[in-house]
């Protein structure tokens, strides 16, 4: 990733995004001097092309994680309104996403909605189900069970880097 390509992803993302819209007497706003966090789907650079390549043909528009990955790492839970740049296989940044909901809900309640909206493999529950059980055994050894909590995410484009 090249902190310099993410800089001026940011600086177009934000005016095509409306994002800056105080009037500039008031300074710079917090959008305008800290870029969001720049990352990618997947775990190497060829899923991160294909989860990406759903984000941008409008078939993913969710996420997502195990509870337990946040809380061991101490991070925050995303917040609705929270943006993101996403980045390609390579590390260039490709679309600018907008958390629309968040929500955590054990595993096994995960519905056919939420998978739908993931847009892999068929769309359905039963493949959700599949993929994610083997994706959160293998997070970080501390196994997989059906009641585990797991943040959902909803998001939208908000801009995309054609």
């Amino acid at each position: 990733m090249d902190d310099d390509e993410v800089s001026a992803f940011w600086r177009l993302a934000r005016v095509h995004a409306r994002l800056n819209s105080a009037p500039s007497y008031f300074g710079p706003t917090t959008l305008e001097v800290v870029p969001p966090p720049a990352w990618s789907f997947g775990e190497s650079a060829e899923q991160s092309d294909e989860l990406l390549a759903l984000v941008l043909a409008g078939a993913k528009t969710a996420t997502a994680s195990a509870l337990r990955d946040y809380e061991s790492e101490d991070e925050p839970l995303p917040e609705t309104g929270a943006l993101s740049i996403l980045l390609d296989g390579a590390g260039h940044p490709q679309a600018l996403i907008e958390v629309t909901d968040v929500s955590v809900v054990p595993f096994d309640e995960v519905d056919e909605e939420h998978a739908r909206r993931e847009g892999e493999g068929d769309r359905s529950l039963a493949h959700w189900r599949d993929a994610h059980r083997g994706f959160f055994t293998g997070t970080d050894g501390s196994g997989f069970h059906d009641a585990m909590d797991v943040v959902l995410e909803r998001f939208r484009v908000v801009y995309r880097g054609d």
